[in-house]
């Protein structure tokens, strides 16, 4: 419960920066043309608010709502959510948003994603300043890496494969945000460089491969661990078997297995497709001092029997395998820049799945967003997610449809282009379709949470 305490307070307060710094660009730039601005809100407030107030002279007023999914500012003669129709069917006043050239509301428009992004770009140089740039060459991993079925079907890979370049660019983990990139990279790529055996060589990999592993729903890759217990959880299954430190896994039900993380994967997958009631008699094979030996675990829907890799997996974390650069205050920022465009590409190179079969499982409401913050409060881990989020959110902001800023901004270039506005009826009906799309969408991922939990 305090996970979930956690979780969820780290997620409010990410969302609650990020829906302010969005607004505040798209007020500064209005009030900048002198357009005036009637609410200022974080949440939306449907029947009432939680907190509002207005100052003295003010022509705007300021609050919090109760329905935590956003927010707005109301920009008077436009266009919005709030779909005030009396006001829009006065005649326009020069204070109001359509009495202005299209270029000041384009500019209007685009203030909310510009904000964002340079919101992360600071957050980005900040972080660098603070924290430095520590990551992980994957060609340091001497024990190279261990990878799914359909990554060594389809690309020609094998277990124990050091990862050098992906196009001739250096694989790292953990350099940007959720390690992205280097995933998007790495299954993008056309010609990725291994060292097998201790020679070097070039895989060139499939046109089709990245939607292969995508479709696949497997992990990729992950460092490769050698199949021997590390340690045995007291009071576990493993303990009641008599396993112990130092014995070497084999085979699972007469299967071999070739490293740490493919015995996880086997055993996970086995629980998967037990009842709740159910266990699984699981033969397991190992040696301890060079014999051989089998005995029988009971695996339940954890699908967790209490052994682990710990040490080993922390070796692979060695200051000798790590690599970390410092960053004086001025030379951050240029370096921030570089990882919000980074970061932005990753994401945008990933979104071309999303609208796939596949994709439209895969998407997550606030539960999925909430579970990407660190189990324990933790500075770093919360600002690298605000700024990932801010970089999704500027993108999700411009994609052009209505009731989005990017479908304001497509109106906008349409009167550039053409020199007439578009029907004003045409609008509140677009206005009106976007919000049902994104409503549907709200609930299809919020959904996928909920079927997530149980099933």
């Amino acid at each position: 419960m305090e996970t979930i305490l956690i979780k969820a307070l780290q997620l409010i307060l990410s969302l609650s920066i990020l829906v302010i710094i969005h607004e505040f660009g798209h007020f500064l730039f209005a009030r900048i043309f002198k357009i005036r601005v009637e609410k200022f809100y974080l949440f939306f407030n449907p029947g009432f608010s939680l907190f509002k107030f207005k100052p003295k002279n003010s022509e705007t007023e300021y609050g919090i709502g109760w329905l935590p999914l956003g927010g707005y500012v109301k920009i008077s003669g436009m266009i919005d959510e709030s779909m005030d129709k009396e006001q829009m069917a006065q005649p326009p006043k020069s204070w109001e948003f359509r009495s202005k050239p299209a270029w000041q509301r384009l500019l209007v428009m685009v203030g909310g994603v510009l904000f964002n992004f340079i919101l992360a770009i600071i957050i980005f140089a900040m972080m660098l300043f603070t924290w430095g740039d520590t990551y992980l060459p994957l060609k340091n991993v001497k024990d190279g890496m261990t990878f799914s079925e359909t990554v060594k079907r389809n690309g020609g890979f094998q277990d124990k494969d050091i990862l050098i370049s992906a196009d001739g660019e250096e694989l790292v983990q953990g350099r940007g945000i959720l390690d992205m990139n280097t995933f998007m990279h790495f299954i993008d790529a056309k010609t990725v460089t291994i060292k097998r055996n201790g020679k070097q060589m070039d895989l060139t990999l499939p046109p089709a491969f990245a939607d292969s592993v995508i479709a696949s729903k497997q992990v990729a890759y992950n460092y490769w661990v050698s199949p021997v217990i590390d340690s045995v959880v007291k009071d576990s299954e493993a303990e009641r078997i008599g396993l112990l430190s130092g014995d070497s896994i084999a085979a699972l039900d007469s299967v071999a297995v070739s490293s740490f993380f493919a015995m996880q994967k086997a055993v996970s997958n086995i629980s998967k497709d037990l009842e709740n009631s159910e266990k699984h008699s699981l033969a397991i094979t190992f040696y301890r001092d060079g014999e051989p030996h089998t005995v029988t675990a009971a695996v339940d829907t954890s699908g967790v029997i209490g052994i682990t890799s710990a040490t080993k997996m922390a070796s692979v974390f060695s200051k000798e395998n790590m690599e970390t650069r410092e960053y004086g205050f001025f030379e951050s920022f240029p370096a921030g820049i570089n990882n919000g465009v980074a970061t932005l590409k990753g994401y945008v190179a990933q979104m071309r799945f999303v609208f796939s079969k596949e994709g439209v499982k895969n998407l997550s409401g606030f539960a999925g967003i909430g579970n990407l913050f660190p189990a324990q409060w933790n500075w770093y881990g919360f600002w690298s997610m605000t700024a990932f989020l801010s970089i999704v959110l500027a993108f999700m902001n411009i994609l052009p449809i209505p009731a989005l800023d990017g479908g304001h901004i497509m109106f906008l270039l349409y009167e550039v282009i053409t020199k007439r506005q578009p029907n004003e009826k045409f609008m509140e009906y677009a206005q009106m379709g976007g919000m049902i799309f994104l409503l549907l969408l709200l609930l299809v991922a919020n959904g996928n949470d909920i079927l997530r939990m149980f099933f």
